[in-house]
């Protein structure tokens, strides 16, 4: 069953706070509930779908418990920073299959000043293979990067070339944590955090979170506020398989096909992207394997920004992304899909307001890059 154009997203908030130490956990979830709810112009009574990644308390039933919601119908899906565009394609397949009509995306995040821990699980498979060498998340990307350079002459230039792009569009943000413009040499001049990948090549950290509506057809007619279509979803996992990972491509190579086939469209038809950015190869690799540049050649794509800036044929992360804006309890997925809205409504900031965005992507990452949950989603205007 296809989901295209059988749910929307109505609503869409991303809290203005970057550090939030007088908010619980809890607290940042539900101001972001109610700011998405108020964006599309409903109530908590109208909510019978809530959604979470399930990492607070009881998961969803604690989160529902706070809010007062007795949904038909939840999901605690739990895929990294990839989880909440899952979210969006599982609530737009539980609308069309009659279980809810009015589902709650949300997220809520507090990090900043926490040391964190170890992620991984003496139980789970790859843990005596990868947390006795001292794994962390900057080492794995540090990793796929020096292997993208291995391969196809990747440079360390060209990465901080995302970057610049990035803060070229930040300095339009009043609540992106970093607005300052940076150059590349400042970007390969920050201090080494795993080589080659250098601190200004990492996304920020921060409290904050966000939220989603998503709706059924007749109940988004019935709104003031435009609304955004779902046209397409595709969901993968990569993980080491038989224990010989290739570090050079992402999940998206198969999460990707599967959006555009269902919204039958191809990249070429995209109009705005918001590729997760954990870090500087990521969006890199993520326009390769989404179809945006052949494989090995995103490092000449992205060289000097000039391909992902607003003038360009695909503008990417117009409100400074993660490298710059916000990267929420180290998962950024939902707000990749927030600024996609903005872009389809026409109300993103002015300055970075992409002409006549009718189709836009969002694209979300979560893990590793040998291990990961990858989503795609494509969206429309709401007469798409």
């Amino acid at each position: 069953m296809s989901i295209k154009g059988k749910a929307f997203i109505a609503g869409a908030y991303e809290h203005p706070g970057r550090d939030l130490p007088d908010l619980s956990v809890m607290r940042i979830h539900a101001e972001c509930a109610m700011g998405a709810l108020g964006d599309a112009g409903l109530s908590l009574g109208d909510v019978d779908g809530y959604f979470c990644n399930g990492q607070l308390g009881f998961g969803g039933i604690s989160m529902a418990e706070y809010l007062g919601l007795s949904p038909s119908y939840i999901d605690s899906t739990f895929t990294g920073g990839s989880s909440y565009l899952a979210h969006v394609g599982h609530a737009a397949a539980a609308i069309a299959a009659g279980k809810c009509k009015v589902a709650l995306i949300t997220q809520g995040a507090k990090v900043r000043g926490v040391v964190r821990g170890a992620k991984l699980a003496p139980d789970t498979p790859e843990y005596p293979f990868e947390h006795v060498f001292g794994e962390t998340n900057a080492g794995i990307y540090a990793l796929a990067a020096r292997r993208h350079m291995h391969e196809f002459g990747t440079t360390s230039a060209q990465l901080a070339a995302v970057k610049v792009a990035a803060s070229e569009f930040a300095q339009h943000n009043p609540n992106a944590l970093l607005r300052k413009r940076v150059s590349i040499d400042d970007v390969l001049n920050s201090p080494m955090i795993a080589d080659p990948l250098h601190r200004l090549d990492c996304c920020v950290v921060t409290d904050g979170g966000g939220a989603l509506v998503v709706v059924a057809p007749e109940i988004a007619k019935s709104l003031k506020r435009p609304s955004v279509k779902l046209l397409g979803h595709g969901e993968a996992l990569k993980h080491s398989g038989d224990g010989r990972p290739d570090l050079t491509y992402t999940g998206a190579v198969w999460s990707g096909p599967r959006a555009f086939a269902e919204a039958g469209v191809t990249p070429a038809d995209i109009d705005y992207a918001s590729i997760y950015d954990s870090f500087t190869i990521t969006v890199l690799m993520t326009l390769e394997d989404l179809g945006f540049c052949k494989k090995g050649q995103g490092g000449a794509y992205v060289a000097d920004g000039a391909a992902l800036r607003l003038d360009s044929a695909l503008p990417v992360n117009t409100d400074g992304g993660g490298l710059c804006n916000n990267h929420p309890g180290y998962q950024g997925g939902l707000v990749k899909v927030v600024e996609a809205v903005r872009q389809l409504r026409g109300e993103a900031n002015p300055h970075v307001q992409v002409k006549d965005c009718a189709l836009a992507l969002a694209h979300g990452t979560g893990g590793g890059m040998s291990r990961m949950g990858s989503v795609t989603l494509v969206l429309g205007r709401e007469d798409a």
